[in-house]
């Protein structure tokens, strides 16, 4: 269970309207643009499964696919950003490797610096190489 500033993270509340927007701001930026791109992929294969006819059913099986991995993925990525405030994550030795950010040296820290997920962005970047050769390889063969 992680605490935030002593508190499990039902009962956590930002101190001011800053941590407040740099909450939010993490939030909508790294969690939620996985969720969104889902929900849009889940739109093209409802488009594919609904409006066309059935030789374009795999294209839409495919990107309905492709839909359920990007939100377990966003799911994933969602558990993994709870850490981002939480009291024991500010000792990791990746962390304190973390180069400031140019103009924020003397600003207020909310939480360990924020460290590009790089075994997320390769997961999905073979994850959607994988269904463009599938559906290039469908539009060939129709």
């Amino acid at each position: 269970m992680h605490t935030y500033r002593g508190h499990r993270a039902d009962s956590y509340k930002p101190i001011d309207v800053l941590e407040l927007t740099e909450l939010r701001a993490r939030n909508r930026t790294f969690n939620g643009a996985y969720r969104r791109t889902a929900i849009a992929t889940l739109g093209y294969a409802l488009t594919a499964l609904r409006l066309f006819d059935s030789r374009f059913l795999r294209i839409g099986i495919v990107y309905l696919v492709l839909s359920i991995l990007l939100f377990a993925l966003g799911y994933i990525r969602a558990r993994h950003s709870q850490h981002d405030f939480s009291d024991g994550s500010k000792t990791s030795a990746l962390y304190e490797q973390a180069l400031p950010t140019v103009g924020q040296e003397d600003k207020r820290e909310y939480g360990r610096p924020f460290i590009t997920a790089g075994r997320d962005v390769i997961a999905v970047g073979a994850l959607v190489m994988i269904v463009e050769i599938l559906l290039l390889a469908f539009v060939l063969q129709m």
